[in-house]
């Protein structure tokens, strides 16, 4: 029975965010107290909370952190003289332009958070994609 109340939040949350009816994140909020009353959890409710809480606010501050300075290190230049040698290296070959994002990619990564990886890298070289006609699935 958990198992397949487990899979009827994920169901309803998946088709309350994609209808657009509510916000994700009322969407995140809402869907798992409803179906946590419907499976008797009700009294637990409070206390599971707290300890979701708990487990989850180190990372969300570690993450909104990460994305903060990296924000501003991309804002202020930082890695602007790497990208500069990739597009220049480069030139307009896309092959070389995926390479080169590769290469960003894990310069870029060293620091393990792949937050931050994704924010440089995207905000780096999507313009790139867009100007020389490249799909940008190509950059995921």
């Amino acid at each position: 029975m958990v198992a397949a109340l487990g899979f009827a939040t994920i169901a309803c949350f998946l088709a309350l965010a994609f209808s657009r009816r509510v916000s994700v994140l009322v969407a995140l909020i809402l869907v798992p107290i409803a179906f946590a009353i419907v499976g008797g959890w009700a009294p637990d409710l409070g206390e599971m909370v707290g300890d979701g809480l708990l487990k989850v606010a180190p990372v969300a501050i570690m993450i909104a952190f990460a994305v903060l300075y990296f924000s501003l290190l991309v804002g202020v230049g930082l890695f602007g003289p790497a990208i500069r040698r990739i597009v220049r290296w480069a030139g307009g070959n896309p092959t070389k332009i995926a390479v080169g994002t590769a290469v960003l990619t894990l310069l870029v990564a060293l620091d393990g958070d792949g937050t931050s990886t994704f924010l440089i890298t995207i905000s780096a070289l999507l313009p790139i994609y867009q100007r020389l006609g490249m799909r940008p699935v190509v950059l995921t």
